[in-house]
Order: structure tokens, then sequence, then C-alpha cells
């Protein structure tokens, strides 16, 4: 080959290797980028990190309840699963829109409504932006849930028979509390497990215990909860279980004052009030939470469903430091009661009507 040739190929060869170059972008990163992954949903993963946010109820991120459960249960997601999570705190409802658009502006691939008082809002923006995903705890849609979107419902009756089966066996003065939210179907839920759990008691142990039961109307109302509470045990009542969101903060505050004891909600709320708090009907938010931004990192995001959780699938329970006060005699019948219930022997009634069909069984 003549000295021309051989520096018209070497030539050749460096226009061909500049522009091999130039079509990648220059980015050595993009060799060690992970291919794109198809998921059953057809939808692409493409190894980027996702970005998930929540919007909360009015209760805030610290309710120590159902919002903090949920943001502990991203956190924990982006510890172990490598996603982005943030939240938006809503004041008021009327924040619930904003928030969902701030949301959905800051192009997040996961947006969390937590409670059932953000249903509304979920769904709508969940229509309007099918090519985002959406969730929400405590709500079901059933049929009308959108493909781009899931409800997380807990079976909250259950550990609240468990705790009012504590209750009523553990009182002296024969009255105990009651102190709801809102009126809704998960806080009924909470309502009327807790009190089958107080009248399953009442059968096996030929006891007599009373419920006194008020709600407070609002779920970050500390105040509120305080006044109920302060009146239940003037009333009589030992033992007032909550089921109020930042409510229930006030209720835990006036156990403390009256020297009462008191039980929790959601959360282990114990370190609360360590000398006052007994058990706590825990709803793991957080596992559920957890769970489904599981499923959209592996490509299984269940769009158009409510995944239900309860005993079985260990997301409901008493509190682990229930030990703390709870006699092991009550303890060990709560392990049994446990079984019955998911084995289906017990059927934990949720609202009034099956309450009342409950209360007859025991008869």
């Amino acid at each position: 080959m003549s000295k021309m040739k051989k520096i018209l190929a070497l030539l050749m060869i460096a226009v061909l290797t500049f522009a091999a170059v130039g079509c990648s972008g220059g980015d050595k990163t993009n060799d060690d980028k992970k291919p794109a992954e198809q998921t059953e949903e057809g939808n692409k993963t493409d190894g980027k990190q996702l970005k998930i946010t929540m919007v909360t109820d009015v209760g805030g991120v610290n309710d120590q309840s159902f919002n903090q459960s949920a943001w502990e249960g991203l956190q924990k997601a982006d510890k172990d699963l490598g996603t982005k999570s943030t939240y938006q705190e809503s004041h008021q409802e009327s924040d619930y829109v904003s928030n969902l658009e701030t949301a959905l502006d800051a192009e997040n691939d996961l947006i969390w409504g937590i409670g059932f008082k953000l249903s509304k809002a979920v769904k709508a923006a969940a229509e309007e932006n099918d090519d985002v995903k959406y969730a929400i705890v405590d709500f079901s849609y059933g049929d009308d849930t959108p493909d781009n979107a899931v409800g997380v419902v807990f079976k909250q009756e259950q550990p609240s028979f468990l705790v009012g089966y504590i209750a009523a066996m553990m009182s002296e003065t024969g009255k105990v509390g009651f102190v709801g939210g809102m009126e809704s179907e998960v806080i009924t839920a909470f309502d009327y497990g807790y009190h089958a759990g107080v009248a399953y008691a009442n059968k096996v142990a030929d006891k007599d215990v009373k419920v006194l039961r008020q709600y407070a109307e609002a779920f970050d109302d500390p105040a509120k909860g305080k006044a109920i509470a302060n009146s239940m045990y003037q009333q009589g009542a030992d033992i007032v279980f909550h089921a109020a969101g930042g409510s229930g903060d006030g209720v835990i505050e006036a156990a403390k004052e009256q020297d009462k004891y008191v039980i929790g909600v959601d959360r282990d709320q114990h370190d609360l009030a360590p000398d006052n708090v007994i058990t706590s009907a825990m709803k793991r938010v957080n596992v559920g939470v957890y769970n489904v931004v599981k499923d959209l990192k592996e490509g299984k995001f269940p769009g158009g469903t409510t995944v239900v959780y309860g005993l079985e699938e260990g997301a409901v329970d008493i509190a682990p430091t229930s030990d703390k006060h709870v006699p092991k005699e009550i303890l060990d019948k709560v392990e049994e009661i446990k079984k019955l219930i998911i084995d289906g022997e017990i059927e934990v009634p949720f609202d009034e009507d099956s309450y009342e069909e409950y209360v007859k069984t025991l008869k």
C-alpha cells in the first residue's frame, strides 16, 4: 500500500470513530446503563430512580398516626429500593387538589393520597393524568378504580377487636371508652370492632363492661380529643381507645394527666406515654405503602384494583409493647383469638349491621 493510501485509510478510520462517539452522545455512563425493562403493564422502567410523593391528610406528616406511618413506609422504600420520596402536607381540605397538582408538576412516578378524605381528589387527578400512577390509603373505588390507581385498605376492625377484649379484661370500673375522629367507614370499623371485642370478653369472662362512645368530628383537634377523654374518665371509664388521628394526641394527654389507661392507634404509641398507653391497635399503613412501591419497582403495579390487608397478611395487630402493661394470660388469650379470626371462626364486625348480627352469635 502506498504512503498516500495509508494516510487516507487512517483518516477514514478516524472519521468513523468520531461518528460512532458522536452518535453515543460521548457519555461514558451510557455504557453502564441497564437496558429498558418491559413490565407486565407494557410500561418501561429504564433503571431510573423512581420519584414517589405523598399528600397527607390534615393531621400532617408528624401526626403520630397513619400519615406518619405512611411516610415511614416511603422512607423504608428509599432505603431498600433506592426510590426518592417526598411529601406535601395538607393543613386544610382545600389543600388536597393544589398539593396533588404540585406533586404532578414535580413529575413523580407515583403519587399517594393518605386517607379516605382525599378519595375524590385522587380519583379526579388519576382520570385526568392516565400516564401517572396514583394510590390511596383507606379507600376503595371498587369497580370504578382507574387503571392507573390502586386503593390500599386494612381490616382495622380486627386489631380493634383485640384491644377491645384487652380493655374489657383489664377494666376495673366496668366502663371503657372509644373516641373516634370523623364518622366514616374506616372509623366505624375501628368503633364496632372495639365494641365487638368488649362484647366477646363479656361473654367468655362473664363480665358486663360498658362502652362510652363519642366522636371528635376532626382528626386535627387535640383539644377536643382531650376534652372528650377527660369527660369519659370522669364518668368512670378507666381505659379509653382512640381512633382519631391527631385529635388522639389529646386523648393520650388526658390519660397522662388523669393517670388513667389509654389505647393507641395505627402505630405503637407506647412511647408517647409509657405509663399510660397499654397497647395500640396497629394498622401498618407503612407495610401497605412499601409493598405497592415495591410492586411498582418490579413492574407489577396493581392498577385498577384494591389491595386488602389484615391479620393474615401481618399488616394489623396489637403493639409489640403490649406486654409492658397487659398480663401474660390475657396476651396468651389474644393469640388464640387471632387464630380464630384468621381461620374465620370469628367474623369481626365492621359496621352497625354486622355488629348486631355478631352480638346475636354470643347469646
